[in-house]
């Protein structure tokens, strides 16, 4: 029996560990078979996380967050969670393996995806050229060509900001509207760098080691066109990676884990979230480390005041569990 289980290896799980380890909580980190490290592990350098004036590469800041958790005696296991039951007092987490571990806490950390168009070579040039977050990459695209897929807010968004740095931005977008608020497809209209690619899609990313361009296939008549380009952002949308605690955990409207105010504690005591799962709108490595080192501090908490009591009947407002009353006034 352990007192805490993190699950996610990101920035959140394994700031998480780092704080929980030196607290003396001997965290159990879950770090997946496949994906361990997160988004992360998928880009190349970072300017923006704090303490790396020169940049880092994803990869890199990964690698020494994990040896950090562990010098302070976090375990990781390189595993993939397929069950787990939270109604009880203890939580359990069965793996693909087989193992099952059982903790008086659990932290919740498994990030978000970005969602893929699904095409040859978006894989293949991820981190070089191929990017799916323009404020991680944007400054090195100064005076290139570029193009955002999509057209919602959010590819307004990036596409508005990347025109800081690129000389010419398109905009793709399947239809031959925007589903953007109208604030901000004014503003992109408005923006002079920023140049509409109206019913296409992007069906092929061209280039070896880097990107040269894309085939676009227009959704009207099936023609294709080949457009040159430095770069393509994807910017479709992204999903919270919860399919784990659907029924198990409240959600909000976004799709994200419901948690307590500013807090990290999820409608189901002793259970805690953080990082890009909680967040709909920021979802920066340094802000899921931020949120990861609230989970900790939580649920120490949480485990002083279980210790503490003796006894299950702990106040939720105490310790952590959505009240029967608040989510009621919730659904």
């Amino acid at each position: 029996m352990r007192q805490l289980i993190i699950i996610g290896s990101g920035p959140a799980g394994y700031t998480a560990a780092i704080y929980a380890a030196r607290a003396n909580l001997a965290p159990l980190v879950i770090a997946s078979s496949v994906e361990a490290g997160g988004e992360l592990m998928n880009t190349t350098e970072v300017e923006n996380f704090p303490g790396f004036p020169e940049g880092v590469q994803g990869p890199d800041l990964m690698t020494k967050m994990q040896e950090q958790a562990e010098k302070f005696g976090a375990e990781i296991v390189y595993d993939d969670v397929v069950n787990l039951d939270l109604a009880g007092a203890t939580k359990t987490v069965t793996l693909g393996s087989g193992r099952v571990e059982e903790s008086d806490a659990l932290i919740f950390a498994t990030g978000s995806a970005y969602r893929r168009i699904g095409i040859e070579g978006e894989d293949r040039l991820s981190g070089r050229g191929v990017s799916w977050c323009a404020t991680c990459d944007g400054f090195f695209f100064r005076e290139r060509t570029i193009a955002v897929v999509g057209g919602g807010d959010s590819a307004m968004e990036e596409a508005t900001f990347l025109t800081r740095f690129a000389s010419k931005v398109y905009v793709i977008h399947r239809r031959g509207e925007l589903r953007a608020s109208k604030i901000m497809q004014e503003r992109a209209f408005a923006n002079e760098k920023i140049e509409f690619v109206w019913n296409s899609e992007v069906v092929d990313v061209l280039g070896e080691d880097a990107v040269t361009g894309v085939v676009l296939e227009s959704t009207v008549d099936g023609t294709r066109s080949e457009l040159a380009l430095d770069g393509l952002f994807v910017a479709i949308g992204n999903d919270p990676r919860t399919h784990l605690v659907h029924d198990k955990l409240d959600l909000t409207p976004e799709g994200t884990i419901w948690v307590d105010g500013r807090s990290s504690r999820t409608s189901v005591r002793g259970v805690f979230a953080a990082g890009d799962v909680i967040d709909p709108t920021y979802r920066q490595a340094v802000t899921a480390a931020g949120s990861g080192t609230v989970a900790a501090l939580d649920a120490e908490h949480f485990l002083a005041a279980l210790g503490e009591a003796g006894a299950p009947e702990v106040d939720a407002d105490e310790i952590g569990g959505r009240p029967e009353a608040d989510r009621a006034s919730a659904a």
